[in-house]
C-alpha cells in the first residue's frame, strides 16, 4: 500500500512519517507536501490536511485520521466520496481525558479551589468533608474517551451517568438513550461533553441544558468548541446557576486575546490539550488498521457519514 502523510498542524510531520515506516516497513510511507506529487497513493495518515492533497491523489481509498473528532475533515472541499474515513479510537487520549476531569472534578468536590484562596490569606480554616454523593457525573457520549471517564470517576465513588445516543451501558455508571436527556440532566451536577460535533450536537451545551442541571453545576467541554453557547454559559454563571466552567476547546482557536473567558475566574481555560494523539500509540493503532486492510479484514474506527461520526 502507498500511504502519505499530511497536515497543516503537525510541527514534527517528518517524525511522524518515520514512525509509520517504521511500523509498517512493508508499506510506502511518505511525506505529502503541496506542488503536486502524483495521483498514486492509495491511503493518507492526516490531521487538519491541506485541501490541495485530494485533488493531487485522487485514488485515495482510506483516510486514517490522527483525531477521533472528524466534524473538520468532512467539511473540507473535494474529500473524495468513495474514500472510507477511519478516526482514531484512542491513541493515549482517553486517559488523558479521564485525567483532566477527575482534575476539575476533585478541585470542585474536596473545595481545593477554596484552599487555595483561604492560603492566600494565611487562613487556617477546614471546610465541610466531602460528600460524593452530592456531585453526581454525568457524561455526555459513551465511545473509548466517555467511557474511560466514566470508569475513572467510577472508581473514586463518584456517582456516574451516561447519555448517548444509543443509550450504551458503560461499566460503573447509569445508562440514558437519546430520549432521556432530561432525566440524565436533572441527576447531574458535573457535566462533561465528548460527544462527537454533528448537526444535532452543535450548541448542545446552552442554557436549555444548564438550567435542568442540578443546582451549584459545574461544566466541562473536551469535546468542541461549537458544542458550546458561549452566551449561555457566561448567562448562568452570572445568575449563579452554573458555580464555573472547564474549558478546553473552543469557538475560535486560539482563543483571542480579548475573549470574556480569560479574565473569568470562574472558567478554567486550556488550550486544547484534554488529550493528545500520542505518536506511539497512535501509530500502533494505524498499523494495526493498515495490515487488516491489506488482508482483507474489516476494521473498527470507521465514520459513519450520515451520522458524521
Amino acid at each position: 500500500m502507498d500511504i502519505v502523510f499530511a497536515s497543516r498542524h503537525e510541527s514534527n510531520p517528518l517524525e511522524w512519517v518515520q514512525a509509520l515506516r517504521h511500523a509498517l516497513p512493508e508499506h510506502s510511507i511518505r511525506l505529502w507536501e503541496d506542488g503536486g506529487q502524483g495521483g498514486r497513493a492509495d491511503a493518507a495518515v492526516v490531521w487538519a490536511p491541506p485541501a490541495a492533497l485530494f485533488a493531487d491523489q485522487p485514488g485515495l481509498k482510506y483516510l486514517f485520521n490522527l483525531g477521533a473528532g472528524v466534524d473538520a475533515l468532512l467539511r473540507m472541499p473535494g474529500l473524495p466520496d468513495d474514500a472510507v474515513l477511519v478516526r482514531m479510537e484512542d491513541g493515549g487520549m482517553a486517559v488523558q481525558m479521564a485525567e483532566y476531569v477527575l482534575h476539575y472534578l476533585i478541585r470542585e468536590s474536596r473545595d481545593l479551589g477554596r484552599y487555595a484562596g483561604l492560603q492566600a490569606q494565611a487562613r487556617w480554616q477546614p471546610l465541610e468533608d466531602i460528600d460524593r454523593a452530592a456531585w453526581p457525573v454525568g457524561i455526555m457520549g459513551a465511545g473509548v474517551m466517555g467511557a474511560r471517564i466514566a470508569q475513572a470517576c467510577a472508581a473514586l465513588d463518584y456517582p456516574v451517568a451516561v447519555w448517548s445516543r444509543s443509550g450504551r451501558p458503560v461499566a460503573g455508571a447509569r445508562a440514558f438513550a437519546q430520549g432521556q436527556l432530561a432525566e440524565f440532566l436533572a441527576g447531574t451536577r458535573v457535566l462533561v461533553n465528548v460527544l462527537p460535533l454533528t448537526g444535532e450536537t452543535r450548541g448542545i451545551l446552552s442554557r436549555a441544558v444548564f438550567e435542568q442541571l442540578r443546582p451549584d453545576a459545574y461544566v466541562i467541554n473536551i469535546a468542541r468548541g461549537d458544542h458550546l453557547v458561549e452566551s449561555d454559559l457566561l448567562a448562568c454563571l452570572d445568575s449563579g446557576r452554573l458555580r464555573g466552567a472547564a474549558l478546553d476547546v473552543f469557538t475560535h482557536e486560539p482563543l483571542p486575546p480579548d475573549h470574556a473567558f480569560w479574565a473569568d475566574r470562574r472558567i478554567h481555560v486550556t488550550p486544547h490539550v484534554a488529550g493528545a494523539s500520542l505518536m506511539d500509540l497512535t501509530v500502533r493503532q494505524i498499523a494495526g488498521k493498515v495490515r487488516a486492510v491489506a488482508r482483507g479484514e474489516p476494521i473498527s474506527g470507521i465514520v459513519d457519514r450520515a451520522r458524521q461520526y
